[in-house]
């Protein structure tokens, strides 16, 4: 398990996962995005 956290963190400071976290938090500003993110994390939870 710790091998793949590594290489998530690689990956998350190399230049693409840093342009990638970069779009993901503009996106999580969106109050649509967030409310579809809160109704998703709803759906899993029933399950």
């Amino acid at each position: 398990m710790a091998g793949l956290l590594n290489r998530i963190k690689s990956f998350l400071r190399s230049p693409r996962g840093r342009q990638l976290s970069t779009k993901a938090r503009d996106l999580a500003r969106d109050p649509r995005n967030r409310e579809r993110a809160r109704q998703a994390a709803r759906k899993f939870r029933r399950r």
